[in-house]
């Protein structure tokens, strides 16, 4: 039996994160073929390459935490300190967005008409799909804060049936966020309004799906016991991830839905 004098998590080589890098490269050289060429097939590959790199990925992780214990106290405060560290950092890619928005709206410039939203630009009624999706929002993190209180109680059938609403609800919301892209009037070439609004309303999308992808996974775990009332970082991570996605949703309400038109 192996024995560690040291708290820390000595990882093996991984093919991963080099694999990760390059699919991440070919993400990028996919879009912009796609941009430059309206041609997708690159990026389709991609990203199912960058897929199947995800999942033997956290297959490896699974198994170094829950089967083979190496994830002590120790480790996990670093994970969470990683965790915290890149959630503060996808705020700050979303500053950017609201900055963008901003320093357009506050002085539109005389080519969009001296006005806001720009001249020809017909916006979504915020009190229609987008109030709808944030009340989705909302009950989903609702949905899975109470998951988490029913875990730590060690109710888990009814924590695994609270944490499948949630990314159900996350679903719904790409849904209705689909459905609204099909309906709108104007695209993202259409002036700094549609620029700003495609690229905040995607993104944010964007990090629902991932989100919603986290959170079935986990619920995958749960359905399979492999977490515990005292030891389920996995699925802290995906609820903190989730309520900064519902935190950004809000700022997109009040401020590019609401205030913007």
């Amino acid at each position: 039996m192996e024995k560690f004098f040291h708290p820390y998590h000595m990882v093996n080589m991984s093919p991963w994160p080099l694999l990760a890098g390059f699919g991440g490269l070919s993400v990028v050289l996919g879009m912009i073929k796609m941009f430059m060429y309206i041609e997708s097939s690159l990026l389709f590959e991609s990203m199912l390459l960058m897929l199947m790199i995800s999942l033997l990925w956290w297959r490896d992780v699974i198994r170094e935490s829950t089967f083979q214990g190496y994830h002590s106290s120790f480790v996990l405060s670093g994970l969470m300190l990683g965790m915290i560290l890149f959630i503060i950092s996808e705020v700050f890619f979303f500053i950017s967005f609201f900055w963008a928005f901003f320093h357009s709206s506050l002085s539109p410039t005389i080519e969009l008409g001296s006005l806001w939203p720009p001249c020809g630009i017909f916006p979504f009624n915020p009190f229609q799909v987008p109030l709808l999706n944030t009340v989705i929002l909302l009950a989903s993190g609702v949905t899975v804060t109470w998951s988490h209180q029913l875990m730590l109680n060690n109710n888990w059938l009814s924590a695994k049936n609270a944490l499948m609403m949630t990314w159900l609800l996350g679903f719904y919301f790409l849904m209705l966020q689909g459905f609204e892209y099909y309906m709108a009037s104007f695209g993202i070439s259409d002036s700094v309004y549609g620029s700003t609004f495609f690229m905040a309303t995607g993104f944010h999308g964007f990090h629902v799906i991932v989100g919603t992808l986290f959170l079935l996974f986990i619920w995958i775990r749960l359905v399979k016991n492999q977490m515990t009332s005292g030891h389920h970082f996995g699925f802290e991570a995906a609820a903190w991830y989730w309520h900064f996605v519902d935190v950004v949703w809000l700022f997109l309400f009040s401020v590019v839905y609401w205030w913007g038109t």
